[in-house]
């Protein structure tokens, strides 16, 4: 992963705390990278829908409230400023936010994306529309769902693989997955724990053939077989990794998404790195994806990565 020089940081307009602005701010520390503070804002009775408000009137309007919002940035900004960090700051008016958010990532060319993260209700969850989702499918660049805690001086970061691609990843993604986990534990002095989890009930009802019928291998041999390949496979993704500990890699028996949760929580986790894939509307709606489930159960940051084009 090269190193970011430019990280945007997407501010909520309607919070009281950022705690995205002080990780990308520690991030920028790290790295010597530039921060640019972004808000991107919409309110609809500003937004000229309506005939019977004047234009000119609504646009002064929308042009005061994208002011304040600035001068809010800018009292962001000027701490970091103070520590030697270099910081710009825009508010731009846009609507929906994720389309917005994209609008602003391509026009800014960001190395990296960071942005707080917040509990999803279970009404929130079933709408397509769900902003941090969105930027998760289709951010072109690392995004970094940041959650409200403290980093220890000696932070932990948990690389989740999936060498055997059971869940249809290009293979490259496992690579960048783990060079963006090394770089990361390199720059901040971190800790580098690898995570990949298989579960056997699938292939043991395909070996069944039926739910009506006996598998027809034995449980304890088809488990031994499957957990024998997705050795291998781990051994073959990290051969090319040797600075990575043997005791800091995770081999797991289980369903992914519950297990990725636990272990993160057990590793005391500050970072798990994921690979995010775009599909269509259809398979995303009947597949869901790995990130998706556990961003809001995961007690920790969330960085996604994509594969290269």
């Amino acid at each position: 992963m090269a190193t970011p020089k430019r990280i945007m940081v997407v501010v909520d307009p309607t919070a009281k705390d950022h705690p995205a602005v002080g990780r990308a701010a520690w991030l920028a520390t790290k790295m010597g990278a530039s921060l640019h503070l972004s808000v991107c804002d919409y309110i609809q009775y500003t937004a000229g829908e309506n005939m019977f408000f004047d234009v000119g009137v609504l646009e002064a309007t929308r042009n005061d409230l994208l002011k304040a919002q600035e001068g809010r940035l800018e009292e962001l900004a000027a701490p970091l400023r103070s520590q030697g960090l270099e910081v710009s700051v825009e508010a731009h008016w846009d609507y929906p936010l994720h389309e917005g958010i994209l609008r602003e990532i391509e026009a800014n060319e960001p190395d990296l994306v960071v942005k707080d993260t917040h509990y999803h209700s279970a009404i929130k969850r079933s709408v397509f529309s769900n902003t941090d989702w969105n930027l998760m499918r289709k951010c072109p660049v690392p995004l970094l769902l940041v959650k409200p805690i403290q980093f220890g001086d000696r932070i932990s970061i948990v690389a989740a693989v999936d060498p055997v691609h059971e869940h249809d990843k290009p293979a490259r993604l496992d690579h960048k997955i783990l060079d963006t986990a090394q770089a990361l534990g390199a720059l901040t002095g971190g800790d580098v724990h690898v995570i990949h989890a298989f579960d056997p009930a699938g292939r043991y009802v395909m070996s069944a053939g039926s739910m009506g019928m006996a598998p027809a291998i034995p449980i304890e041999d088809l488990v031994g077989s499957l957990r024998t390949q997705h050795v291998e496979a781990v051994d073959r993704l990290m051969g090319d990794y040797s600075t990575i500990s043997r005791e800091n890699i995770h081999l797991l028996e289980g369903e992914p998404r519950e297990l990725i949760v636990d272990r993160a929580a057990t590793l005391n986790a500050d970072i798990v790195i994921l690979g995010a894939v775009s599909r269509g509307a259809l398979k995303r709606f009947v597949m869901g994806s790995t990130a998706e489930q556990v961003l809001d159960r995961i007690p920790c940051d969330l960085l996604i990565v994509k594969p290269d084009k």
